[in-house]
């Protein structure tokens, strides 16, 4: 039995931990569907020698035997909940499955892929400013405050489903997270109830809450966050003014403060800074004069520009 493998030997250690990895993934195919299972042939996932890998498997050696670090099955139209055999893929370093027909919550097991760096689970989409439903995850709930056991996690994509309740501001403990997107959900709450631990997204570049139900106004705490460029909170029912501490953010680059109650105006500074090239405001209470930047045209960003 594998709960007794400290004390085999070495081959049997290997044997256990193949056994483990081949029943996590056939129990995923299982989920899966048809979709998948047309491409994923025999029965190692990581390849025997005389058959690949199975589609969208990346295996790695670790000593004696192989682990699976990479998942990749998206836009296959896969029907069903999470799939929580995914959890037990201990070693996985990448999880993308958007672009599916995902339902139901994420479990809070996710918080044991200790090693993960990117989670990607929503639409895909090329444009920040303009989403295009190619098809779509449908998940519910909220989001699983467990995803801040994952010290490694750089790159968070939860956009596109219907997501409920506040964010979690225990992701903001996460060390290495560099793109936050929960865009498009139904999420509610505030910004200051986001960032109220003290030194929360130390590293974060983008972060995106457009399009959700967010109220309060932008604390000028949000100056601490020193490595955003991208500040994404368009479409939502926040109000109050704009404060002066966020132009001090240094690479602050885009900017969109559009469709909320903002009001009063908005600090000379923003207009000096040498980096904010788009800020738009439209759909708000400013006062007269108040001036976008940039030329409103849509903004085109793609996943290899984020995976830096």
């Amino acid at each position: 039995m594998c709960h007794h493998v400290m004390n085999q030997s070495r081959f049997q250690s290997w044997a256990c931990l193949a056994l483990q990895l081949v029943k996590a993934l056939n129990e995923i195919k299982a989920s899966l569907g048809w979709r998948v299972v047309y491409a994923w042939v025999g029965d190692d996932p990581c390849g025997d020698g005389d058959l690949p890998p199975w589609s969208g498997v990346t295996c790695s050696t670790q000593g004696d035997y192989r682990v699976v670090t990479e998942l990749e099955v998206y836009a296959v139209s896969i029907v069903g909940p999470f799939p929580i055999a995914v959890t037990n893929l201990l070693d996985l370093t990448r999880l993308d499955l958007h672009n599916n027909k995902l339902t139901g919550p994420i479990p809070p097991q996710i918080g044991r892929l200790k090693r993960l760096r990117i989670l990607y689970v929503s639409l895909l989409s090329s444009s920040v400013n303009c989403y295009k439903s190619l098809s779509f995850n449908n998940f519910k709930g909220e989001i699983p405050k467990e995803i801040a056991n994952l010290p490694e996690l750089r790159y968070l994509y939860l956009q596109e489903n219907r997501l409920t309740g506040r964010i979690p501001p225990e992701l903001g403990i996460l060390p290495n997270l560099r793109h936050l997107d929960v865009g498009n959900n139904h999420l509610v709450g505030t910004i200051r109830e986001l960032i109220r631990f003290e030194g929360s997204f130390p590293v974060l570049r983008n972060l995106y809450l457009n399009n959700n139900y967010l109220t309060g106004g932008v604390p000028a705490q949000l100056a601490n966050l020193t490595n955003l460029e991208i500040l994404y909170l368009s479409h939502n029912k926040m109000s109050g003014t704009i404060p002066l501490a966020l132009a001090h953010i240094p690479k602050l680059t885009y900017l969109y403060l559009d469709h909320n109650q903002f009001s009063g105006r908005i600090p000379d500074a923003f207009y000096k800074h040498p980096f904010l090239k788009e800020m738009y405001i439209e759909g708000n209470a400013f006062r007269p004069g108040v001036n976008p930047i940039g030329i409103h045209k849509v903004l085109e960003l793609t996943d290899t520009e984020f995976l830096v």
